[in-house]
């Protein structure tokens, strides 16, 4: 009697979930299709894949190799240094600016002339964002500043 009547609750809510389209809607977005793009010779792309790459290495078990690496391939060799210097004395990491790690990140193009510069919005929990500014040499394509102001504005 207990599974006729939990058959019958089911039944009623699906039935009045697909009576007020609530059905059509999750089936939609369910199945939507989801694609990333970018290219290597853009610094906007390479910033997106460093705090991708970065923040997944973060999060996983034994990723601090993977740190490192990723520190050493997309930082300048001067910036590397000067970001040391900043998480020891901030006792944080320095390229997410935190002691924690953030659910989501979003890159966008802030444009300059000589380098590019983009703002990295992460966002944490309870939907608090923060906000990065990165700035790229062109042509080697490494990060040479990080903080809350351009480099120009350091």
């Amino acid at each position: 009697m207990n599974t006729t009547k939990a058959t019958r609750r089911t039944t009623l809510a699906v039935g009045l979930a697909l009576a007020l389209g609530l059905g059509i809607t999750a089936q939609a977005s369910a199945g939507a299709s989801r694609s990333v793009s970018g290219k290597a010779s853009d610094n906007i792309t390479r910033i997106a894949d460093f705090y991708g790459a970065y923040i997944d290495a973060v999060t996983d078990e034994g990723g601090g190799d993977l740190q490192d690496a990723l520190r050493a391939h997309y930082l300048t060799p001067a910036f590397q240094k000067q970001l040391n210097a900043w998480e020891d004395k901030e006792h944080a990491d320095g390229v997410l600016r935190a002691q924690n790690v953030p659910l989501a990140w979003k890159v966008t193009d802030n444009g300059t002339a000589d380098h590019t510069e983009a703002v990295v919005t992460l966002t944490w929990s309870a939907g608090q964002t923060s906000t990065l500014v990165i700035d790229m040499t062109r042509g080697s394509h490494k990060i040479f500043h990080i903080g809350t102001k351009g480099s120009a504005g350091k």
